[in-house]
């Protein structure tokens, strides 16, 4: 039953109180402190290391897992795992290798980046892409996916659903980084408490319909009545090969989709850039192993939802859209803890649009209006136009998400599709940019607009061409249409080698025609980790190594 009970509401608007009334507390106490604007979007030396990892997770969860990702873990099963358990190995490599380059370089903004390391022109183009691709495509889906999480949960109507999301966000945005920071703590308890409280329905649900006790019970019956669901590694032979393509996995896209997302993305790295590199690495490795625990907190119920729809059970056979699992799931829970759910839900949803609000503010505040519309703004001002710019950018969400068609569209997977078309590009401008003195300029921008253009050349490719003999090596597959498509995971790969090539042919032909590009500053002492961390590290890498072994 889609409607929530009063002890449901009770125990979530505690919820709405705790975070509100220890996010006013936080505000109030940092106010005197410091009013820069520099503070207010990066809470510059505030936020300690477990802030920063819950922040990072917080900002990062949102409906988009407990809805989308869930419905591939009922599609696809425990391979959809590997954006969570990847990323974790990859937040590693971004707290050893990009933060100090950041920190070094007293970089703030990734536009800031590409101004430091390259140019204006460069900076102001990708600062302009960013603000549009935040506000139009991930503040919507994540307002849009949101709310229609908490209305088929709640009953309440999907535009109220959306309003509520967005006036929930703004208070917790207006107060800043050190706000948003800090109440990321309570947020991704209310998340992991709900999550577990789902799962262990979820098992429960399993082991009671075939008869076994306990959990343990309901888990093995997952694994013996869809064991093609706990299959790390995809065969070519599976259609959902497509989406993610064996060995691609490990070894190809799904590393520039996590290093690009991670490692530059002012999303997600604004919450360490305002740390101390011990502190800032610190909170990235916190985040890293919460990162392992996501997939039994959202893709596990999705698999168990599968089991059941397939046996037929209650509810659960008239799935339709995989999409529509978690919120099935929450439906069966008891009152009280249906309410702690949604209030996990929520809070995802609420962490993601404030992280989301906050960098689009930073980036329009300081990398467009002090550059273009005001250059000699005072650091009160720029605050000031920061939280304008929140109500702003919230306000578009609103009115923009419901007429772009994700209800129709939407899925976890066609949103990494939809971000793979500049993802390859961007990364390459950004991985050549810190560790290679001679990429200049040009090369970036044909990083940056090429790679996009040869994104769409190779998703349009399959009707232009026939491309089945791809297929013997692996690199194509049949699809709906039976046309021999690249999987997007693989175009992203074959599309980031060629921005490499490209930059690094135009950066040789510039340097030798005189052109002068201006390097980051670099020490390779900066790279070194003190033995906590790598202790920290191999652990992370240990257990990702026996779970893939376990479920290869």
């Amino acid at each position: 039953m889609n409607t929530l009970e009063t002890n449901d509401y009770i125990i979530f608007f505690i919820y709405f109180l705790m975070v509100a009334g220890y996010g006013w507390w936080i505000y109030a106490k940092k106010k005197s402190e410091s009013s820069g604007s520099r503070d207010y979007f990066l809470a510059e030396g505030s936020l300690t290391w477990w802030a920063i990892g819950a922040s990072l997770i917080s900002s990062n969860i949102s409906a988009e897992q407990f809805v989308g990702m869930s419905g591939s873990g009922f599609k696809i099963g425990l391979a959809i795992s590997t954006y969570e358990w990847m990323a974790a190995v990859t937040l590693v490599f971004v707290a050893v290798f990009f933060i100090p380059v950041y920190l070094k370089n007293k970089i703030y903004t990734m536009p800031q980046f590409l101004h430091q390391r390259y140019n204006g022109t460069v900076a102001m183009v990708m600062a302009v892409f960013w603000l549009l691709l935040y506000v139009i495509v991930n503040l919507t889906s994540i307002m849009y996916l949101g709310a229609i999480a908490v209305s088929g949960v709640s009953g309440i109507d999907l535009n109220w659903a959306m309003i509520g999301l967005a006036v929930f966000s703004i208070i917790i945005t207006l107060g800043g980084m050190k706000v948003i920071g800090y109440t990321s703590v309570v947020q991704v308890f209310f998340l992991i408490l709900g999550g577990l409280a789902t799962t262990y329905i979820a098992l429960t649900q399993v082991a009671d319909h075939f008869g076994t006790p306990g959990i343990i019970g309901g888990f093995k019956q997952m694994i013996t009545h869809a064991p093609e669901h706990f299959k790390m590694i995809i065969p070519k032979s599976d259609p959902n090969f497509i989406d993610l393509p064996g060995l691609s996995v490990l070894l190809g896209g799904m590393w520039i989709v996590n290093l690009n997302y991670w490692g530059c993305n002012q999303y997600i790295v604004q919450r360490a850039l305002g740390a101390d590199l011990k502190t800032a690495r610190t909170g990235i490795l916190f985040a890293a192993f919460l990162k392992l625990l996501m997939p039994v907190l959202i893709v596990v119920p999705g698999i168990a939802a599968y089991v059941l729809h397939k046996a037929e059970s209650g509810s659960f056979t008239s799935i339709e859209n995989p999409d529509s699992a978690y919120p099935v799931l929450l439906n069966l829970l008891p009152v009280g803890l249906k309410g702690l759910s949604f209030a996990a839900l929520t809070a995802a949803v609420v962490a993601s649009l404030a992280g989301k609000v906050n960098s689009i503010a930073t980036i329009f505040t300081l990398d467009i209006y002090k550059k273009v519309f005001n250059t000699g703004a005072s650091e009160k001002n720029l605050v000031i136009v920061g939280k304008i710019t929140v109500i702003v950018s919230t306000i578009l969400g609103v009115v923009i998400a419901p007429h772009l068609g994700m209800d129709k569209q939407g899925g976890f997977q066609y949103i990494q599709e939809y971000t793979g078309f500049v993802s390859p590009g961007i990364f390459a401008m950004f991985i050549l940019g810190f560790f290679w003195k001679k990429a200049t300029s040009n090369a970036a921008l044909f990083a940056t607009i090429g790679g996009f253009i040869f994104s769409v050349i190779f998703k349009f490719l399959p009707g232009w061409m026939d491309l089945s003999f791809l297929h013997p090596l692996g690199f194509a597959i049949q699809n709906a249409s039976g046309l021999y498509e690249i999987p997007f995971l693989d175009r992203m790969g074959f599309v980031f080698v060629i921005c490499i090539v490209g930059m690094y042919l135009i950066s040789l032909y510039e340097t030798r025609k005189g052109v002068k590009p201006e390097a980051l500053e670099i020490d390779t002492k900066m790279f070194k980790t003190n033995p906590g961390f790598i202790a920290g590290s191999l652990i992370i890498t240990g257990i990702l190594v026996a779970l893939y072994t376990m479920f290869w």
